[in-house]
């Protein structure tokens, strides 16, 4: 009974029995009032008859009537029809049912980790649409899988720059090739400071996007926090001959948020935007309000955004230069970081580029 041909055949008998036996069943019943009738009538056999032969030639009268007979044809033809039900339900329930045997054969194969398995959409519209979000699923979960290979391997890479460098200093320090002296031990502990900024780094992520970080809203005067941030990073930029500008207007409505992170956002963008402008560059951070909320945009004219790396920029560890050279990449978890903070604050974050050595632009957006 759990087969599906078995209740489509079922389920089409059913309805031929509904529309045909029933109404025939009455009809007979009708029928055999009437000839009772007859057969008991002053004209026919008496009532006082009975016996064998008196009811055989009832019935031989009934089925003789033509309306009987009628009857009878169409009781035939409605076995005809029952029988061609099972088939019709058997060979219509095999194509319905080849599609989600198909369907649970690539849900088993997930199931054991082979999400490269997809289905051919085909059959009826529902089935189409399993088909389709199932294919959907299929994908999503191939990427999150590939995401966190990805991520995994980008880990270990950046943990594995500065143990590397950790352990050949010690190693040089016991082989008596570098002395134990404050310059190295502060090399030392610059490379664990790395380390240790890459773990808080991954752990505000994880915190971000599990949506368990916890923020201390208060009003926010955005002039003064691009003014208290731009002062602390003039003398980085004034040493590497790079101009910073800043586009404020004379008032502000002010914004709920976070100050420490709102300003983690902007330090995350100035590094990026220094990291790549060149000596002699500008950037600019601009600041206006909009009817839905105000834009804070860091601009800068230096290395610029290929077209194709616009939509991934703010993924975790991606650089448009392939380079792993952390000096000149970074951990490629900034912007990352960056994005979930907008977003934690209910605001959104873009960027743009003209294209490769023209400049970038990064603009975040906070609601009133």
């Amino acid at each position: 009974m759990n087969q599906l041909w078995v209740r489509i055949s079922l389920t089409f008998v059913a309805i031929v029995v509904f529309l045909i036996l029933i109404p025939s069943g009455i009809y007979l019943a009708v029928q055999a009032d009437q000839i009772d009738s007859e057969f008991t009538a002053p004209h026919g056999i008496p009532e006082h008859s009975s016996g064998p032969i008196a009811e055989w030639e009832f019935y031989q009268r009934l089925i003789n009537t033509p309306n009987v007979e009628l009857a009878i044809r169409l009781l035939r033809i409605m076995l005809s029809i029952s029988i061609l039900g099972i088939l019709v339900g058997i060979i219509s329930s095999r194509g319905l049912a080849a599609p989600l045997r198909n369907l649970a054969n690539a849900a088993q194969a997930v199931g054991k980790q082979d999400l490269s398995q997809r289905i051919d959409i085909k059959g009826s519209s529902e089935i189409r649409e399993v088909a389709v979000a199932f294919n959907a699923m299929a994908e999503a979960l191939e990427d999150a899988d590939n995401s966190r290979n990805n991520m995994l391997a980008d880990i270990a890479h950046e943990l594995r720059t500065p143990l590397t460098v950790i352990q050949g200093n010690l190693r040089a320090i016991l082989d008596d090739v570098y002395k134990l002296d404050k310059v190295e031990v502060a090399r030392l502990y610059d490379q664990t400071r790395q380390l240790s900024r890459l773990v808080e780094d991954l752990h505000d992520l994880a915190l971000l996007e599990a949506k368990q970080f916890s923020l201390n809203l208060s009003n926010q005067n955005m002039i003064e926090v691009v003014q208290d941030t731009a002062a602390i990073y003039q003398p980085l930029f004034d040493d590497q001959g790079v101009k910073l500008v800043l586009e404020l207007p004379q008032s502000i409505t002010e914004v709920q948020g976070d100050c420490s992170r709102i300003t983690q956002c902007l330090n995350n963008l100035l590094n990026n935007a220094l990291r790549h402008t060149p000596r002699g560059g500008t950037v600019q951070i601009q600041l206006e309000e909009s009817d839905s909320g105000v834009l804070l945009a860091v601009k800068d004219n230096g290395a610029g955004i290929d077209k194709e790396h616009l939509p991934y920029v703010f993924d975790r560890f991606y650089r448009v230069d392939l380079d792993r050279n952390r000096l000149s990449g970074g951990s490629g978890l900034g912007l990352a970081i960056t994005s979930a903070l907008v977003h934690a604050h209910g605001g959104t974050i873009t960027a743009t580029s003209p294209g490769k050595d023209q400049g970038s632009e990064f603009t975040i957006k906070l609601s009133l």
